[in-house]
């Protein structure tokens, strides 16, 4: 009964001996070459090529996360729309009035927010 199995447990016996056994050589080879040597300057946070400025704990404005969640929602549109521009024929007029429906909730939601200003980086 459990022979279709048995192909499933050997690979994942041999995937957890495969990351069992990388972890352990590469903790061995640190310590036998000495590759573990800390300092100030490799303890130091290193971003985009560039020094740091401040503490990692800084605030962000609310208007980044506004951004990046309006990315998100209109990147959800995009994604709707290239299946809807596949199978346009199939679906007739009623998935043409859907579409139209669903593309204008997001321009009113899009224009709502131009008015109250989400766009601007001041």
């Amino acid at each position: 009964m459990l022979n279709p199995y048995i192909p499933v447990l050997i690979l994942m016996a041999v995937a957890v001996a495969v990351a069992a056994g990388m972890s352990v050589a590469t903790s061995l080879i640190a310590r036998i070459f000495r590759l573990r040597r800390p300092n100030p300057i490799k303890s130091q946070p290193y971003e985009c090529g560039m020094t740091p400025i401040g503490g990692a704990r800084v605030r962000f404005s609310v208007k980044f996360y506004l951004v990046a969640m309006l990315f998100i929602l209109f990147d959800v549109e995009a994604i709707f729309l290239y299946p809807w521009a596949v199978v346009h024929r199939h679906l007739g007029w009623l998935g043409l009035v859907e579409m139209g429906l669903f593309i204008g909730i997001l321009a009113a939601g899009y224009l709502y927010l131009w008015k109250r200003g989400a766009f601007e980086w001041d």
